[in-house]
């Protein structure tokens, strides 16, 4: 619910209503949140309880700076290690996201663009970098899937997606890490972009 925005940053998390939201005690609710804390999704604040983890400005430019540099390097390492299966499974999302894209659905095609990204993880073979980016990405995934409603960013986003693919399949680490960190790192007018959309992530989800 974090992830996809039905729950803002800065929101109140009561656990008596999402006990019962989905149908469970307490316990697992509170046992939830401590968790998400420990990934930085949630702050539990002592006798306020807790709330969804805000991101300001300067924090949400480091987390994508770090972000750009985990993926370069997993797209590095996909470029040497991936095994033509591994390669197949990273076509076939590259094509899932052409549809998403093509049908100019973001949902849709911020589902397929994760799976894009884990193909690439999966292919570098370095599990502690995986769990590091994984993470992050959990982290990040409001903001990333939010940037994709900017306007003309479906289509860019998948332009760039295709030299990455282009880059792994020959081979080719250094620009599959260039093409990434571009990719991946908001600057200028797309961080602009970005800041000027936050209030639709704040607004109440409808439903």
């Amino acid at each position: 619910m974090i992830a996809v925005g039905a729950l803002s940053p800065g929101q109140h998390l009561d656990e008596t209503e999402l006990a019962t939201r989905f149908g469970v005690s307490r316990t697992p609710i509170r046992e939830t949140l401590i968790q998400l804390a420990s990934m930085g999704l949630v702050v539990i604040r002592p006798r306020r309880g807790a709330i969804v983890a805000e991101l300001g400005p300067q924090q949400l430019v480091e987390m994508f700076e770090v972000m750009s540099e985990l993926e370069a390097t997993c797209g590095r390492l996909a470029a040497r290690r991936m095994t033509p299966e591994e390669q197949q499974v990273l076509l076939d999302a590259h094509r899932a996201c052409k549809d998403a894209c093509e049908a100019q659905e973001p949902d849709d095609y911020y589902y397929k663009n994760e799976l894009f990204h884990e193909a690439i993880y999966a292919g570098s073979h370095n599990q502690f970098l995986i769990e590091q980016a994984r993470n992050l990405y959990r982290r990040l995934r409001p903001y990333r899937r939010l940037q994709l409603r900017v306007r003309n960013r479906l289509g860019k986003s998948y332009e760039e997606h295709d030299g990455v693919v282009n880059a792994i399949i020959d081979g080719d680490g250094d620009l599959a890490a260039r093409l990434l960190r571009e990719h991946v790192m908001i600057q200028g007018q797309r961080f602009a972009d970005l800041m000027a959309s936050l209030p639709q992530l704040n607004k109440p989800a409808a439903g």
